[in-house]
């Protein structure tokens, strides 16, 4: 063999090792999974899953909607770790926004067989989420922010204008009258593993989200080769497009929508 082939050999070699792990991930079969767990993001609780929740329940599968405390990562692990300890098998984890961090260091749990990113966070273990966001516009909701003793909330207008905007009026302010104000240092904290690594994942970017920029979910998407599907909604496309939002849930966990 001539050196460049073997040079051309060994790059190719090092390609595979490097993405086979997400390769793999995405490509397998997804194992049938009776256990659905939900992970609610920033400025929300375990509320704003109920439209998806009906239309899992009525697909037979045990959901359940973790309250998270948002006031640090390892909290809102802890929080997630003890529903999981709670399923008795196979489970689909999902978060929206925020949560996809809290998603991506819990998933690690041998219970969890497919991990479902709802525009979503997607951090790599170690990763400084704040300055890889730095690459792309900040998004017009972080005008709306407010600090009140340590907790940052959205101010009504941001929140109906930027963070819920294509929910029907009357379901947003109720939105907003449960939204949970978020640690101020919960968007530095880092994760120590990433399971979209080495567990199947599915990925709902949201083309008109206006707190986290498309564009870069869809590069969260890309990275972990995730089986992704694209929404015309606002940030709450679990709200907004709840159908499709519990059928692509559905086929993380193996069932036909």
């Amino acid at each position: 063999m001539n050196p460049l082939s073997k040079l051309c050999l060994i790059a190719a070699s090092l390609f595979v090792l490097g993405t086979g792990s997400a390769m793999a991930a995405s490509t397998a079969a997804p194992v049938k999974a009776n256990n659905v767990v939900l992970v609610h993001g920033s400025w929300a609780d375990g509320s704003s899953w109920s439209d998806v929740i009906s239309r899992l329940q009525a697909a037979g599968l045990h959901v359940t909607a973790v309250q998270n405390p948002l006031t640090s990562v390892a909290d809102d692990v802890a929080a997630t770790q003890r529903v999981l300890d709670q399923q008795d098998g196979p489970t689909v984890l999902v978060g929206h926004s925020y949560a996809g961090t809290v998603v991506s260091e819990a998933g690690v749990d041998p219970k969890v067989s497919s991990l479902v990113y709802v525009a979503a966070r997607a951090p790599d273990a170690g990763e400084d989420f704040v300055a890889l966001s730095a690459k792309y516009p900040t998004m017009p909701v972080r005008a709306g922010t407010e600090e009140h003793d340590g907790y940052i909330s959205l101010k009504q207008d941001a929140f109906l204008k930027y963070f819920a905007s294509d929910v029907p009026h009357d379901k947003a302010m109720q939105l907003f009258a449960v939204q949970q104000p978020i640690a101020k240092t919960l968007f530095t904290d880092r994760t120590t593993a990433a399971a979209w690594h080495t567990k199947p994942s599915w990925y709902a970017v949201s083309s008109q989200d206006q707190t986290i920029n498309p564009d870069l979910e869809r590069f969260l998407a890309k990275r972990m080769g995730a089986t992704t599907i694209e929404l015309p909604s606002s940030h709450l496309s679990l709200v907004s497009h709840a159908k499709e939002i519990a059928d692509l849930i559905l086929a993380a966990a193996g069932r036909q929508p």
